[in-house]
């Protein structure tokens, strides 16, 4: 499993985590397509290598053009610009949640509704291309699984529209419930609240470094340059690999019964689940009270993303209600392995123990593309992938191919 850990020594900011995304390996034109889809006008992007205390980062800059004042906005006008971006149900999905977040944590503090609160900082056209670039990064990336280091929140007081305030100011200590701090007696605030939003929303896990082969390596920088660190959040990809305990992660199981929903509404709501980063999600038929037939819809997912999952179903089902259960998950480690067929290159997901192979499948993406383009049963495109991954596998015994 690809995996992407935030190591946040020096904080988190919402421009260095897109500058730690560009640093390590994302298309700057990625950035440019969703400031162009957002298409709120006069936003300058500009992604540029720079040095803080000596060590080389890239620090992404968003800036409005001086003919153009900034605008505050309502959560509903944001949600309406995300929603009508066109980029991908996932990368919509991931923006709103985070922004509903920040409202969210914005009215609890201010005691207003989510939809009166008045986005200043965090409202600013800056803020919306950090988070939804953020989610497209990931995307982009193509990172499976989000771990990250405890938040330093800095120490001392900000200066806000509101006035001075503590650190961390009162959104992003919302933000923060339930997440592990770093010590930090550095002045000034060095997690923001878009920061906070994006990682804590994303995050999977938070802690160490998980065991993982590292392939490449991301600085992202801020503005400071002051501070007995450099200002730079770092982001390692890789792919997981096995220890002991590793394969052992704790999940939360969502369900809801549905009987007046049709199997399309049922289809099209387990899509948007697994597009927005559900583990898993599955269908049953029951009979439920007084004989009627019904289905039950079950969700694997993150601790981290229930409420994401829980506002999809409500959403795109009928559903009055949703259980949740914690369970305990223990996984293959996984990777892919990408064979050459005469029918194009197929990815083939290995799942391993140690040195042993347990499990290997074709990816079916790969084979349905292959298959429609070639004209062939899907099944002649799986046996193909498997007897070339085989073949790899006798030749190459302790290969890890990525």
């Amino acid at each position: 499993m690809r995996c992407g850990y935030f190591d946040c020594f020096s904080g988190a900011a919402g421009d260095m985590i897109l500058g730690a995304m560009a640093h390590a390996g994302l298309s700057p034109d990625l950035l440019r397509e969703v400031v162009a889809r957002l298409g709120i006008p006069g936003i300058e992007l500009q992604v540029r290598k720079v040095d803080r205390r000596g060590l080389a980062a890239t620090h992404v800059n968003v800036s409005l053009s001086a003919d153009v004042q900034p605008k505050h906005r309502h959560l509903p006008e944001i949600l309406e610009i995300i929603r009508h971006s066109g980029l991908s149900q996932s990368v919509i999905d991931r923006a709103t949640h985070i922004f509903t977040r920040l409202a969210q944590a914005e009215a609890a503090v201010h005691g207003v509704p989510p939809e009166r609160v008045h986005f200043h900082e965090v409202g600013a056209a800056d803020a919306l291309v950090d988070i939804v670039g953020a989610c497209a990064g990931l995307e982009g990336l193509q990172i499976e699984r989000v771990v990250c280091s405890p938040l330093p929140t800095g120490s001392g007081s900000v200066h806000c529209e509101h006035g001075w305030l503590p650190v961390p100011a009162p959104a992003t200590a919302e933000l923060l419930r339930g997440v592990p701090l770093a010590p930090s007696d550095q002045p000034g605030e060095l997690t923001t609240p878009t920061g906070a939003a994006i990682l804590t929303s994303l995050a999977h896990s938070f802690g160490p470094l998980p065991p993982m082969r590292i392939a490449s390596i991301g600085y992202g920088a801020g503005t400071r340059c002051d501070g007995p660190r450099p200002n730079v959040l770092r982001l390692l990809i890789g792919e997981l690999t096995d220890s002991p305990g590793n394969d052992r992660e704790r999940l939360t199981v969502l369900e809801t019964q549905v009987d007046d929903a049709t199997g399309q509404t049922v289809a099209f709501a387990i899509w948007r689940l697994l597009e927005a980063g559900a583990l898993d999600a599955f269908s049953i038929p029951i009979v439920m009270k007084k004989g009627r037939p019904g289905q039950l819809l079950t969700v694997l997912c993150a601790p981290e993303q229930v409420d994401l999952m829980e506002e999809i179903l409500f959403e795109e089902t009928t559903t009055f209600g949703v259980r949740r259960h914690e369970c305990l998950r223990r996984a293959l480690p996984r990777r892919h392995v990408t064979v050459q067929t005469e029918f194009g290159p197929i990815r083939v997901k290995v799942g391993q123990r140690g040195d042993r192979v347990r499990q290997a499948w074709p990816e079916f993406e790969d084979c349905a593309v292959a298959a429609r383009r070639c004209n062939v049963p899907l099944r002649t495109v799986q046996q193909a992938a498997l007897h070339r991954w085989s073949q790899k596998q006798v030749r190459e015994p302790n290969a890890h191919d990525a």
